[in-house]
């Protein structure tokens, strides 16, 4: 393969990821959120009792930065904070019930934008492009 072939792969991968992280944006606007408050508050309804320094690992992180997503949806009163029983140095994240309805609102309009984005592919080609990206996916994340 020619090095202007990959080029141009690498191009129309990072523009079909942005285009991607657009939809997104977009989708969350009704629920006034971020990009990373979403993931948080998935990694939040998904496990059990989270510590701000889990999310932080989860989402890919500082710390610090982590704690200001978990601001940002108590503010919203989606999460909440409590002492954590076996460190009482350490707070744990728990979801609300509103944090738990938003979550499920916000996973049902991104899976409709996916299947009307990538609707417009036959299944072969979803198929195919699910078995390239995996292929891609950086090793530390799978």
């Amino acid at each position: 393969m020619a090095d202007d072939d990959t080029a141009e792969l690498g191009d129309l991968l990072m523009r079909a990821a942005r285009t991607q992280r657009r939809r997104w944006r977009d989708a969350l606007a009704p629920w006034d959120l971020s990009p990373h408050q979403a993931r948080a508050l998935r990694v939040v309804c998904e496990r059990e009792d989270t510590r701000i320094s889990d999310l932080a690992e989860a989402l890919h992180i500082a710390p610090r930065s982590a704690t200001e997503v978990a601001d940002g949806l108590q503010e919203r009163g989606l999460v909440e904070r409590t002492s954590d029983p076996r460190d009482r140095r350490a707070v744990i994240l728990r979801p609300t019930a509103a944090g738990r309805r938003v979550r499920a609102e916000v996973d049902e309009a991104r899976s409709a934008d996916s299947r009307k984005l990538f609707g417009r592919l036959p299944a072969e080609d979803r198929a195919a492009l699910g078995r390239i990206l995996r292929a891609l996916r950086d090793e530390s994340e799978t």
